[in-house]
């Protein structure tokens, strides 16, 4: 991998699968052995920069990316799987002492945490596409313009946009592991 090619980008993954899906089509039309291995190569280095560029870590409601991206989760997340845990806390007290009452007002309020938490990742979601796409655009215009401060603000605000779609992700993927079980 070369030092001047994002290693986190996603993109950056895509076009080098496609070299290598080209070279293995070389490989396989030369039966030359070299082609084969640098196909091999290329494809483990796009394996390896895919599953890094979709890398991310969750500590409560903040995300840090690979590329150093760091967002703060929308509040009615925390706010829904806050109202989740005490809904969910008030059905089980009322399902175990009789109280009918205790348990259906459980159970709506685990409801509405649900929404809350549903909408915060929506908002998430969509701030880190327009981070993204808005960062990606303003360094592309402050590298035609050799203005390097532009460019990297531009490329913090694609990399914050980008750690708050990984962030809604995780919780997406905790979330369904948890309903397999």
């Amino acid at each position: 991998m070369s030092n001047n090619k994002d290693q986190t980008s996603t993109l950056q993954s895509v076009v080098d699968q496609a070299s290598a899906a080209i070279s293995s089509g070389v490989g396989y039309l030369t039966g030359n052995p070299a082609d084969k291995r640098e196909a091999d190569t290329k494809r483990a280095t796009a394996d390896a920069e895919h599953d890094l560029s979709h890398t991310a870590a969750k500590a409560g409601p903040f995300t840090v990316n690979a590329s150093g991206g760091v967002a703060k989760d929308d509040p009615q997340r925390s706010a829904g799987s806050w109202n989740q845990t005490v809904g969910s806390t008030k059905e089980a007290l009322g399902g175990l002492v009789g109280a009918e009452g205790l348990r259906q007002e459980g159970i709506r309020q685990n409801e509405e945490g649900k929404g809350q938490e549903a909408q915060g990742q929506v908002k998430d979601l969509g701030k880190g596409l327009h981070d993204r796409v808005g960062g990606t655009i303003g360094g592309a215009v402050a590298g035609l313009t050799g203005n390097a401060a532009q460019q990297s603000e531009a490329q913090r605000q694609h990399d914050e946009g980008k750690a708050r779609q990984r962030g809604v992700e995780a919780d997406l993927q905790k979330q369904a592991r948890q309903d397999e079980i």
